[in-house]
């Protein structure tokens, strides 16, 4: 279950919003995050907590492929992130390093800034007691539900060396 603020964003949100190109001059993960949307919101990093949740419009980290963008995210204490659609290369990074995305096509346009929601990603329910939503979507199962689980795509594929498996 995670439950968190929601962070508000229209559509086209891209990597450049969410990580401008300036500070990709670090891998360090812990300084990553201190630039999510520095552009957009300076003070986003103080102000985020973990387990909060960005709620967006249509595709969502659009622009580059670069993976600095969902690490930062996750860095900073962002637990999931629901869209319309996603960029399908932000799609691939973020569930590579474990972060749980859910497109939600509908029912979610009146969920505000600072709500809190509660979504539970194996059973597939979202809820907004503020705005008296509950929401049923497809749950995250098979191996998108093992990659987040395992913490990404390399713990994902390490472990299964470890246990001696060969296939998915």
């Amino acid at each position: 279950m995670i439950k968190g603020r929601v962070w508000r964003f229209g559509d086209d949100v891209d990597t450049d919003v969410i990580i401008p190109a300036r500070y990709l001059n670090t891998s360090n993960k812990q300084e990553l995050r201190n630039f999510c949307f520095k552009d957009l919101i300076p003070d986003f990093s103080e102000r985020v907590r973990e387990g909060d949740i960005i709620l967006a419009g249509e595709n969502f980290g659009c622009g580059s492929s670069r993976e600095h963008a969902p690490i930062a995210l996750k860095e900073a204490g962002v637990a999931l992130i629901i869209a319309k659609s996603f960029a399908r290369i932000f799609f691939r990074n973020s569930l590579n390093i474990g972060l749980p995305l859910l497109e939600v096509k509908a029912g979610l346009d009146g969920v505000e800034q600072g709500d809190e929601m509660e979504v539970d990603l194996k059973k597939g329910n979202i809820f907004v007691k503020a705005r008296n939503i509950a929401l049923d979507v497809r749950p995250i199962s098979g191996l998108e539900k093992e990659l987040i689980e395992e913490g990404g795509l390399l713990n994902y594929t390490k472990h299964r060396i470890s246990r001696g498996e060969t296939t998915p």
